[in-house]
């Protein structure tokens, strides 16, 4: 208890008012580390106008101190609508309204733009983890605001949620695991014969339409590349009506403070470049020297295109990581959110969870039988898709 009271907590209007060095250091102590919560992903969110105040992300950072050491720390946004988030609650908002009940602001811990599952909570140890957490419950109390959701969180994370009476959600996503494979047939000998035909029949229809492919990684990725990369991902965005989450600057910032965190496949034909998808590399805490001594993640990002070619998303998005990933020993390729459609490339359904707490008791007792009734909808969902294996059977 002395220690505890020892501790100060400190709520910060810029991560510009944290060092950044102390910050990564905490997040290299975590279990579940990921480059988007480095100190240098979300300052360029802020500053690059991305994750702002005027696009409705309004950037609070609760930290704990012993002393001038900071002990904890997370990301924490008070928001006036769910957009950007992937874990998506516009029902409740809208339950919220029809009972003349304010549901905005909302705060979240996540990362913006980021459905990517990893630490929110950077703490020294369990029981600092857990005073993170309450006074990031009792700073939102005494603000009024609605709610607290944590999204895509640890497993630390949800067990600090679950023991503090937050509501636990679970979602599916899609990974890839390196199975020691020797090459891309290797992988592919691996799979059932219909999926295996079907990955061969994709890749052969890019190949003929005349499409190649060049990667680059970090400074190799020049400003030309970065630039032809935003181009198509701006045009994706269009494509479906809404401009897109993240700024050139974003982009530049990446390019300039963390290069090696970034793997950019250019797709060209007729020597001109005509899609591009853009992956993000981290190391997970068991470390090592080497890039194949490392025990490597692979992050699905973005991708856009300027040309229609048949199957070319999947070979952007897919079978050239993939293949990658074999080459440079990466243990694990995340695919991002939802996409069934995935399993047919051999990412198989991983849970990923949030937590929640909400300030109002009758809508903490619905929206918890909600969450009832949907995680086991969410538990037969997982286990039909794990009854359709991309894999072979063992006989």
């Amino acid at each position: 208890m002395a220690e505890e009271a020892a501790i100060i907590a400190r709520v910060l209007a810029s991560l510009l008012d944290v060092d950044a060095a102390a910050w990564n250091a905490l997040l290299a102590q975590q279990s579940h580390p990921t480059p988007f919560l480095r100190h240098e992903y979300l300052a360029a969110l802020h500053e690059s106008g991305s994750a702002t105040p005027r696009t409705g992300w309004m950037p609070r950072f609760m930290t704990l101190w012993k002393g001038n050491t900071l002990v904890a720390a997370c990301p924490l946004y008070l928001k006036n609508h769910s957009y950007g988030e992937y874990v998506f609650d516009w029902a409740w908002a809208s339950a919220y309204e029809q009972h003349g009940v304010p549901y905005y602001p909302k705060a979240v811990v996540a990362v913006p733009f980021t459905p990517v599952p990893g630490t929110r909570l950077l703490a020294r140890d369990g029981a600092t983890r857990s005073l993170l957490l309450q006074a990031v419950r009792q700073w939102c109390e005494q603000e009024g605001v609605s709610s607290v959701h944590m999204l895509f969180a640890s497993g630390d994370d949800v067990q600090s949620g679950a023991e503090q009476d937050w509501m636990l959600r679970h979602t599916v996503q899609f990974h890839w695991k390196n199975d020691h494979y020797q090459n891309f047939d290797h992988f592919l000998a691996s799979l059932s014969q219909d999926k295996r035909k079907k990955i061969r029949q994709e890749r052969r229809r890019v190949a003929e339409a005349g499409v190649r492919f060049r990667w680059s990684r970090g400074a190799d990725i020049t400003t030309a590349d970065w630039d032809f990369f935003y181009r198509c991902y701006e045009r994706t965005y269009l494509e479906h009506g809404n401009p897109p989450y993240l700024t050139r600057d974003f982009f530049a910032r990446m390019a300039a403070h963390m290069p090696e965190a970034w793997l950019l496949f250019v797709a060209e034909r007729d020597e001109r470049p005509i899609a591009t998808s853009l992956i993000a590399i981290g190391a997970s805490p068991l470390g090592g020297n080497g890039l194949k001594d490392q025990n490597l993640v692979a992050y699905g990002r973005y991708w856009g295109a300027l040309e229609r070619v048949d199957c070319l998303h999947f070979e952007a998005c897919y079978y050239q990581p993939l293949q990658w990933c074999i080459d440079h020993g990466v243990q694990r390729f995340e695919g991002g959110a939802q996409g069934e459609h995935k399993m047919a490339r051999a990412l198989l359904p991983v849970q990923a969870t949030s937590a929640h707490w909400l300030a109002h008791p009758a809508f903490a007792e619905a929206v918890e039988r909600f969450l009832e009734r949907e995680g086991a909808g969410v538990e037969g969902y997982l286990q039909e898709l794990q009854a359709r294996s991309p894999f072979k059977t063992m006989a």
